[in-house]
């Protein structure tokens, strides 16, 4: 092949996100002469974009006030909260911990955001380039990282040239900064690598599912914030639920799974279709239609489980670096606080040295230490969780001692030490039917042609151990039936990867048992193409 064409910036950001989009912002109010890049993966900006999306605004008042002025499509101010626990038929109100009280805060559409946050920051000069998947760091003779490398268009099912190839350019940059958001290729290659999860505590995710459903008039409360825990989880599986009341009778609906579950045959997806069946929400849902769905993991292991945000040419911001508030249910703004504190210590000399400290001292890190303590108190089940999180929240996060998490593949039991409880699910008939009709409403787009972006080490443990010790699991926890497993030519089983239903949320990279999984970046411009969430 022919020499890499190689572009030249000061400072190279990978993800255009909340962080990502928040540093190249401020790095240019502060040093307008920097020569910034913002890389982003889906074909446009915003449409791999998913989240609740509860917004606490204070951190996007500091960096662009006028964007009160210039709301999104999706921008609903919060009117009230309510916390619920659920059994199979009942609903029963809980007190609203103060960290989800939402007073001030806003429901809005996070794909809206980051697509404004792309505008305003290519009117300050920052070059911002969707659709270019950054697919490996670029290390120098010294060791350091010198920029990323984008990953080469038109490249055939088994990794030759196609008609229509383009080889990716090499970003070289003085400072790399990765706002992939949660479990980023590079950002994981990178943290292996410089060994900057040396001594932490290992890190922990959920899975996240988010549909948008327009509903006859008068169903919803514009503003109106629900949270539920309990039915249809078992007393020792983490989780809950979200509904945002939004304006022309629209409304959000999720459930997120802690994937630290021990259930070999659980599906988070089928846990959320449960949820739709409560009578509380069936009865809101019955007679309107999904307009969007996705899925995604978010990043839960808090504090502890932040890997040293700095490297030799490098830094991690947002939830690349795990930086999402688990107690409020929040992330962006801690996005946007972790963008704004790097670029204002990098400002003037581009060392990505000191950051990690840096971010830790600031109101973002001490907000996370603060509640350091809650999501892993749930290891023992709801109610003893709730409890540590009562104590925690009474004490401002000031007891002395920090609890530690664990990787949340080793959590999975094997079928054959594992007794299932009674969930008490039921017979559902609300949409979508199942995991192939979801990912019809996540527009999710691959070239079939391309090479198969969810790489797994070794095939022959799926059709043998795999299948006796936990069932094939990769067929239930991923939410778009992309694993598959069929029958073999010559007899037994064997594993199919449907790389084209992939909706990027990366669970397959953190659940499975034997960490044979690998989620790569497919070509540029591939992915879901969410609309609204």
């Amino acid at each position: 092949m022919s020499e890499r064409d190689v572009m030249e910036y000061d400072v190279a950001v990978v993800g255009a996100g909340p962080s990502g989009l928040a540093f190249a912002i401020r790095l240019k109010q502060l040093q307008p002469d920097c020569n910034v890049c913002v890389l982003e993966k889906g074909s446009d900006i915003g449409v791999h974009m998913l989240s609740g999306a509860v917004m606490q605004p204070d951190a996007l008042d500091e960096l662009l006030p006028q964007w009160r002025e210039q709301q999104p499509g999706i921008c609903v101010p919060a009117t009230e909260d309510e916390l619920a626990l659920l059994t199979a038929t009942k609903r029963h109100r809980l007190p609203t911990p103060p960290q989800q009280k939402n007073h001030g805060n806003f429901i809005i559409s996070l794909g809206q955001l980051a697509n404004w946050l792309g505008q305003q920051a290519e009117s300050l000069g920052v070059d911002v380039f969707p659709g270019f998947s950054a697919a490996e760091a670029l290390i120098g003779d010294d060791g350091s990282v010198r920029g990323v490398r984008v990953g080469d268009m038109g490249v055939g099912h088994d990794g030759s040239p196609g008609p229509n190839f383009t080889q990716g350019v090499d970003i070289a940059a003085k400072l790399t900064v990765l706002a992939e958001g949660c479990r980023g290729s590079i950002s994981k290659q990178l943290i292996r690598r410089f060994e900057l999860d040396k001594g932490k505590s290992p890190q922990t995710y959920g899975l996240g599912f988010k549909e948008m459903w327009q509903l006859p008039a008068g169903r919803t409360s514009p503003g109106r914030i629900e949270h539920t825990v309990g039915w249809p989880l078992d007393n020792r599986t983490y989780g809950g639920s979200f509904l945002y009341h939004l304006d022309d009778d629209r409304l959000y609906i999720g459930f997120v799974v802690g994937l630290d579950y021990e259930d070999p045959n659980f599906s988070p997806f089928e846990a959320f279709q449960q949820y739709k069946h409560h009578p509380s929400i069936r009865a809101l849902l019955e007679g309107g239609e999904i307009l969007s769905s996705g899925a995604r993991t978010i990043v839960e292991g808090g504090w502890q489980s932040m890997p040293k945000l700095e490297m030799p040419g490098a830094i991690l911001i947002g939830d690349a670096g795990g930086t999402l508030n688990v107690p409020k249910i929040k992330g962006i703004h801690q996005a946007i606080r972790s963008g704004m504190t790097a670029a204002q210590h990098v400002t003037g000399n581009l060392e990505s040295s000191g950051f990690d400290a840096a971010w830790r001292q600031s109101p973002g890190g001490r907000e996370l230490w603060k509640v350091r303590n809650i999501r892993p108190g749930f290891k023992r089940g709801l109610w003893s969780g709730m409890i540590n999180a009562a104590l925690e929240t009474i004490t401002g996060g000031r007891l002395p001692w920090t609890l530690e998490n664990h990787a949340d593949h080793s959590a999975l039991q094997r079928l054959d030490g594992y007794q299932a409880p009674d969930r008490q699910w039921r017979q559902r008939e609300l949409p979508p039917r199942d995991r192939l009709a979801s990912v019809y409403f996540a527009a999710t787009e691959h070239d079939e042609s391309q090479p198969v972006h969810l790489k797994v080490a070794d095939t022959s443990v799926c059709a043998d151990q795999c299948a006796r010790e936990y069932g094939n699991p990769c067929t239930r926890f991923c939410p778009a039936g992309v694993y598959e497993m069929i029958e073999a030519a010559g007899g037994g089983k064997k594993l199919q990867i449907n790389a084209s239903n992939c909706v990027h949320c990366k669970a397959c990279d953190i659940k499975d048992p034997y960490e044979l999984i690998t989620w790569v970046t497919p070509e540029g411009g591939s992915g879901p193409n969410y609309q609204n969430l």
